[in-house]
């Protein structure tokens, strides 16, 4: 072969010219912006952060006769995915629709943080933020939004604490983590959490970030810098929207050792909540003691959180339960940003939450 034969021998490849061209178009653009909904700090539970964000009306007073929304992430991710831009916004739009909403950011672990387990997340952290938001409303229950990790956070205290919560919203939650496309859950089986916490007391963020990554390595490596991004440099407005989400996505947590090792034996390794023998701080977690409404959505095609993993909620509820369950097209992201369920599910959901609660005989 020639060197007028050779691969290189024509020149760059377009699609390699208009990357170049949209990665100098990115540079310009950067920093972008994250998060711009106004919220005011109401307490601070180390390392986490109880945030309210006010409709102009209400400002920063309780609304009198509503019940206090409460949106709980995971803790692997930070919180402004559902905050992602104006246009793009789970929290903005909950709140223009009349709902209080408030966010229980989980906040950055300190080294000494290593040492907080699932006791101390739920049942001191998150049980703080419920009972300020519950005094902040005259004695209303809260209504929990628990999106990923967050869902299933919200239906242990739930079901540790029925009295105190109000209507259930669980997005992308996993709740069986044993089942057969349960990829994630493949690989967290055979962990050393022990030597892995000794070794290295919390988590650090790329690791886990390669992780995750590496469950769809051609979706998010190949063609989503290869094939996408070129064709985002002459669209500003897309190419912001693309970068705010690079951010997210590398903008990640380390995860507290202590709180990582009981949630994967807990929940990835040993499955106890579905099989009933979950207990934090030695109180059982029994999901048939939940009288709560619950309106449960995930998507068809999430590679983190499988439909049928999600979808075990409707099995471990008791049958009087008021439950719906929303099956949404596409991935884990999805759920959360896509056209489609900001259009459709999330607007549902408002309309769902700001309904009253069932009469305790009904409940």
């Amino acid at each position: 072969m020639t060197a007028a034969d050779s691969p290189g021998s024509q020149g760059p490849h377009p699609n390699q010219e208009a990357l170049k061209a949209a990665l100098r178009e990115c540079a310009a653009l950067q920093p972008v912006p994250v998060g711009e909904t106004p919220r005011q700090v109401v307490r601070e539970l180390p390392p986490a952060t109880l945030y309210h964000y006010p409709s102009e009306p209400e400002g920063s007073a309780p609304t009198t006769g509503k019940r206090p929304l409460l949106v709980l992430y995971s803790l692997v991710n930070r919180p402004y995915l559902l905050d992602l831009s104006p246009q793009r916004s789970m929290i903005r739009s909950a709140r223009d629709a009349g709902l209080p909403v408030y966010l229980l950011d989980w906040g950055r672990p300190e080294p000494a943080d290593r040492f907080l387990g699932l006791d101390d997340y739920l049942n001191d952290t998150l049980h703080q933020a419920i009972v300020e938001l519950s005094k902040r409303y005259q004695g209303q229950p809260v209504d929990l939004l628990g999106v990923c990790q967050g869902g299933t956070f919200a239906l242990c205290y739930a079901a540790l604490e029925p009295a105190r919560v109000g209507r259930i919203a669980t997005l992308a939650t996993p709740v069986d983590f044993h089942t057969p496309e349960d990829t994630l859950s493949g690989l967290a089986r055979d962990l050393q959490l022990d030597l892995a916490v000794e070794t290295l007391g919390n988590i650090p963020a790329d690791l886990l970030n390669l992780v995750f990554i590496s469950l769809k390595p051609a979706e998010l490596l190949s063609r989503r810098y290869l094939e996408q991004l070129p064709q985002l440099r002459a669209r500003p407005d897309a190419l912001r929207e693309f970068l705010r989400m690079e951010r997210w996505m590398y903008d990640s947590p380390d995860l507290g050792g202590q709180v990582f090792l009981e949630f994967v034996r807990a929940f990835y390794q040993d499955n106890a909540l579905t099989r009933g023998r979950l207990r934090i701080g030695e109180r059982p977690v029994d999901l048939s003691r939940l009288h709560h409404p619950v309106y449960n959505a995930y998507a068809t095609r999430d590679h983190l959180v499988p439909a049928a993993a999600a979808a075990a909620l409707a099995r471990l509820l008791p049958a009087a339960v008021d439950y719906q369950e929303e099956a949404i097209p596409g991935g884990h992201l999805g759920v959360m940003l896509s056209r489609k369920a900001r259009q459709g599910l999330h607007q549902r959901l408002w309309q769902w939450l700001a309904q009253p609660l069932p009469s305790p005989a009904r409940r």
